[in-house]
């Protein structure tokens, strides 16, 4: 039987612990080419709507340990301005619907074994990231969070830094107050930490250990004059700006998909290739879409002060000394996290008995494909 699981029951089993233990074992695995995967990409297309873009975006990965992985997105893609800022807005039907599904494959036999709704799993494997980042990077003595942003990754990601810090305040600042303050109280109450709201990112960053940007903005929101030193930085939604990039002392990446077989050439440090139809030449959009439709996703941040962790784990330093401004990213090793993390869940909500389970019949044929 292949089973349908939904988000909640994903978040009545997934721990933080499990998807940070999960993404380590699943990086351990590609440093020793054990697994693999892809970079995300992008399929994208005009609508009616000269201001909207379908968007559908995959990203895959597999280890020899059991499970393959494809997570797909089907999204309507437009950018809004709040206040003078501008942020990438999506949804699927309608607003506030979305449409993420991961489904999970068994690399022994081939057999469908979940199809999982996207949304809390995407939610932990970027939080739990960003733990992985600082439990190499971040002062161990960190205390402070300042966190740029009040929404669900900023919820995981309060999670995954005191799952690997002993963490004693986050100071959260987003621009809507009623949404920081919604923010504080629940992580309070969840975590037991102190959370301030604060009416700016710079009050957020004061006598911050580890800053973290989690926004949907599509500018920086992470700026060098609010740094202090021995900060530890992760931006995950948003930028930050060229003051807080020449202020970085070490990056660090916690990977790249390697190149397809006998195409080295095609090896590329890139988040996401994107490819789209040519109807989008001479469409109107703001210069803030043109200039994000042709531009290429980041590669290295910090190139030339970058360690892979890769060569952590073979003993390279990682934090120059307690007084360094640090910084750590995925990288675009997205398609290994959905099958180490997704394949985690599956194996909990089956032990416990939860899901929607169809005949694998359903999703088999005898044509050969």
């Amino acid at each position: 039987m292949t089973v349908i699981l939904n988000n909640d029951d994903i978040a009545s089993v997934l721990t933080m612990h499990d998807t940070i233990s999960s993404l380590k074992t699943a990086y351990e695995q590609l440093a020793r080419t054990e697994a693999v995967c892809r970079p995300r990409i992008d399929i994208r297309l005009p609508t009616s709507d000269p201001k909207k873009m379908y968007q559908w975006g995959t990203m895959e990965g597999g280890s020899a340990s059991g499970y393959f992985a494809i997570r797909m997105k089907s999204d309507i893609v437009y950018e809004q301005e709040y206040d003078g800022a501008h942020t990438e807005e999506k949804y699927c039907v309608q607003p506030g619907l979305f449409c993420g599904l991961i489904l999970l494959m068994n690399v022994e036999n081939g057999e469908p074994l979940a199809i999982m709704n996207d949304g809390y799993l995407q939610h932990m494997r970027v939080g739990a990231d960003s733990g992985i980042g600082a439990s190499y990077m971040a002062k161990e003595n960190a205390e402070v969070v300042a966190m740029i942003g009040s929404g669900g990754m900023a919820r995981s990601h309060a999670e995954s830094f005191a799952a690997v810090r002993n963490i004693k305040r986050i100071q959260v600042y987003s621009p809507t107050k009623a949404n920081r303050d919604t923010y504080a109280k629940e992580i309070e109450d969840k975590l037991g930490i102190e959370v301030i709201p604060v009416e700016s990112a710079d009050a957020a960053c004061k006598g911050a250990d580890i800053i973290a940007g989690c926004t949907d903005s599509v500018e920086p929101i992470i700026f060098g004059k609010d740094i202090e030193d021995g900060a530890h930085l992760t931006c995950v939604g948003g930028r930050i700006d060229g003051e807080a990039l020449e202020r970085i002392d070490r990056s660090l990446r916690l990977g790249s998909a390697p190149a397809p077989v006998g195409i080295p050439e095609m090896g590329l440090h890139d988040e996401l290739i994107a490819y789209e139809a040519n109807a989008f030449d001479g469409r109107p959009a703001s210069s803030h879409q043109s200039e994000s439709r042709v531009s290429r996703a980041h590669g290295v941040v910090a190139e030339n002060r970058v360690v892979f962790l890769q060569e952590l784990l073979e003993g390279a330093e990682g934090r120059p000394s307690t007084s360094s401004v640090t910084y750590s990213e995925r990288g675009n090793i997205q398609g290994a996290q959905f099958f180490a993390v997704a394949g985690r869940a599956y194996e909990l909500a089956i032990a416990k008995g939860l899901g929607h389970h169809i005949p694998t019949e359903w999703l088999l044929q005898d044509i050969r494909d």
